[in-house]
């Protein structure tokens, strides 16, 4: 390869051959290989609680729910919409659904009703299987108010006036169900005295190409669409992010993932299943019970975004609790501290892994590798996973470009989703006639086949006919002792096009000034890329999903800037 060689790289063939495989049969698999071994551990930090499955026991329970479902009058092909937090139901609900035949959709428990009801209507939503309520939400009020005329019918859901005409019928997870939902513990003890021959007919007919899942995105610049991931794209995504990182049977993996996003429900749950380990996971993160959980149970993984990884060393516990227990500290995204990750690996043995990828990916594209330097584990975003392919082209003519320049990620393989549902038009939008990706990242692709994302093609800034990448200013910022978060957005400008605006969430407890993050860039950055206003701020903007609506950011920067309300930092 020359240094103008376009930047395309084949699909791997040296890790596990892709299997034909769905995920109740993984299951059942597991069973028959590990049964003894601890599967699954939920731990209900608000409800003081512990569920716990061996693979024997979390099959057996699987199954039993998987018949109660098809007894409940669910169809192959329906689509079940499981909206809660992590909790026993929800780790039952994914193999159960997969064993029905039946298609999982992920609803983030802390969407609004307008939001939940675009959900049920775009996704033509048969059944809503919800918690009783989350974060002070009440779940079933809020159905209510989107449904005044809702009644019970025999389990069923009926309506004089619904305006959710796929929408028959309604569940809810703990607590005293109202009238229109029935118990999600009724349907799991009815499942146990049923015969299983129709669960075993149901879960026969399954393929490793059917729809498992639909996992919308996030809607950060438009209506959330749901991308549909197939048995056989997540079940492998899994495995193959668990053979790269090495995982046994005798791992461990600590998490507070939410189990609504496929950083959840495949990178933990799928991947420990695939190598036959044990999930430990939580209804939500909290810093003290987590390091608690770490203490009893010495996981050997954890699985952890920078923010949780903060909280837990800065928490007055940390010093209390044994935590060097770990092989690998895996986190995912574009914005990770390499001091972050050197610190977790100082003190508590664990490796740096580093996970890229997107939920219509299935969702992990590269990984780090172990044989790389440790720089340059901590600082790419490692390598194409394989069997899969990857190509850097201009955003605007879709010609290749070189290795080592930027242009947009496009990916092609297995992993790619079946689509958006029922929206082709933005399926066409994103996946080309030829199979390839198109992900909206700006990217650079090294010779070596290491990853770096540098932005988003509706992010980067143009500042004097300069490119400027808001990843690459956010990094600089993360490098501060003093950040926590840091979000970078164009704004209008006369002279220059547009200007760099940088917002700053510090470290509980730490001081620094816009100057002295101004001077810190300056220090490491060329003058174009300094941010000409920092505005420090308690928290982001956050979509339901938990993603940092940087459209939100653009227009309050821009009206800052307008109101007088922030002054640029002299450069």
């Amino acid at each position: 390869m020359t240094n103008n060689a376009p930047a395309l790289w084949p699909a791997r063939r040296d890790g596990p051959a892709l299997l034909d495989i769905t995920l109740g049969d993984l299951l059942d698999q597991q069973a028959r290989d590990h049964g003894d071994r601890l599967a699954v551990l939920v731990d209900e930090t608000v409800l003081g609680r512990q569920t716990r499955w061996t693979y024997a026991e979390l099959k057996a329970d699987a199954d039993a729910l998987a018949r109660g479902l098809i007894g409940w009058g669910i169809e192959a092909g329906d689509r079940v919409a499981v909206m809660a937090q992590n909790c026993p139901a929800w780790v039952l609900l994914e193999y159960a659904l997969a064993k029905a035949g039946v298609v999982l959709v992920t609803v983030n428990p802390a969407l609004k009703p307008a939001e939940l009801a675009y959900l049920l209507e775009q996704g033509k939503v048969g059944t809503l299987i919800f918690a009783q309520g989350f974060r002070g939400s009440d779940i079933g009020k809020d159905l209510q108010s989107l449904m005044p005329d809702l009644a019970e019918l025999k389990g069923g859901l009926r309506s004089a006036d619904n305006p959710f005409p796929a929408l028959r019928r309604l569940a809810q997870i703990g607590g005293d169900a109202p009238g229109f939902a029935r118990p999600f513990d009724d349907i799991l003890e009815t499942g146990r005295g049923l015969d299983d021959s129709a669960r075993a007919a149901r879960q026969a007919a399954v393929q490793p190409g059917d729809v498992a899942q639909i996992q919308y995105t996030s809607g950060t610049t438009g209506k959330p669409k749901g991308a549909m991931l197939t048995h056989h794209s997540t079940v492998n995504n899994a495995r193959l992010m668990a053979d790269s990182g090495g995982y046994v049977a005798e791992d461990v993996m600590l998490s507070a993932m939410p189990l609504f996003h496929t950083a959840g429900c495949v990178c933990n749950v799928m991947a420990m299943a695939a190598c036959g380990g044990a999930l430990i996971t939580m209804d939500s993160f909290d810093a003290a019970r987590m390091l608690q959980l770490w203490h009893e149970h010495r996981p050997t993984l954890l699985n952890a975004v920078p923010t949780m990884m903060v909280r837990m060393l800065e928490h007055p516990d940390y010093p209390k609790r044994d935590t060097h227990t770990l092989r690998r500290v895996i986190s995912g995204g574009t914005s990770i501290p390499p001091s972050l990750m050197l610190r977790m690996r100082d003190e508590t043995g664990g490796e740096p892994l580093i996970i890229m990828g997107m939920t219509e990916c299935s969702p992990i594209i590269t990984q780090t590798r172990d044989s790389d330097p440790l720089e340059v584990r901590v600082s790419t975003a490692g390598v194409p996973q394989p069997h899969t392919e990857l190509r850097i082209v201009d955003p605007e003519t879709g010609a290749p470009v070189p290795f080592g320049q930027s242009g947009e990620l496009c990916i092609r393989g297995y992993l790619v989703m079946k689509g958006y549902f029922d929206m082709p038009e933005k399926t066409a939008e994103t996946i080309d006639a030829d199979g390839w990706l198109h992900s909206g990242d700006l990217a650079v692709l090294e010779e070596s086949g290491h990853l770096r994302i540098v932005g988003r093609l509706k992010d980067m800034i143009i500042r004097g006919g300069e490119n400027v990448y808001p990843v690459e200013i956010e990094d600089c910022l993360l490098g501060h002792p003093a950040v926590s978060q840091a979000q970078v957005v164009g704004v209008p400008d006369p002279d220059l096009g547009e200007e760099n605006y940088a917002y700053v969430v510090l470290v509980d407890g730490a001081e620094a000034d816009a100057l002295a993050l101004q001077t810190h860039c300056r220090e490491r950055m060329a003058r174009h890329k300094l941010p000409k206003y920092v505005e420090i701020v308690k928290e982001m903007p956050m979509t339901a999903n938990g993603k940092i609506q940087k459209f939100a950011l653009r227009e309050a920067a821009t009206a800052a800037i307008a109101e007088g309300r922030v002054t640029a930092v002299r450069r």
